[in-house]
């Protein structure tokens, strides 16, 4: 299940910076979860300056991810998602990392479909293998 969205001001960066910190973030994604990268999609969502505004400055950058996870991923797992995704931010576009925000969305594996089935039942194993310490 593992989902990333990007919220960048347009224009800041190029297309090859774009797709490189999608293909960036998808691997350290996969690494962190320990999940095949073929179940990782990554998305970008390039805002108009006139439409961002930072500390009351339009235009601005400040990227700011959201992470969506089965809940029940361990809490050091999801610290160690939060500082891999800004590592990657930082490293690809070069931002300064005081100004790189985001957060992890925890979905209830009933409320989450693969292929039209609740993910509780099709990764039944590997969320019951994340519960057991």
């Amino acid at each position: 299940m593992p989902i990333l969205e990007v919220h960048l001001v347009e224009g800041c960066h190029t297309d090859a910076q774009h797709a490189e910190l999608l293909a960036a973030l998808s691997r350290r994604y996969a690494e962190v979860l320990d999940s095949p990268l073929s179940r990782v999609r990554a998305f970008l969502t390039l805002h108009p300056p006139a439409q961002w505004v930072t500390a009351g400055e339009p235009g601005v950058e400040a990227p700011y991810f959201t992470a969506l996870a089965l809940r029940g991923r361990p809490v050091e797992q999801r610290h160690r998602l939060l500082g891999a995704c800004t590592d990657v931010i930082v490293d690809v576009l070069g931002v300064d990392r005081q100004l790189v925000r985001g957060r992890i969305v925890q979905v209830d594996p009933e409320d989450w479909g693969i292929a039209g089935v609740p993910a509780s039942a099709a990764r039944r194993t590997e969320i019951e293998a994340r519960a057991t310490p």
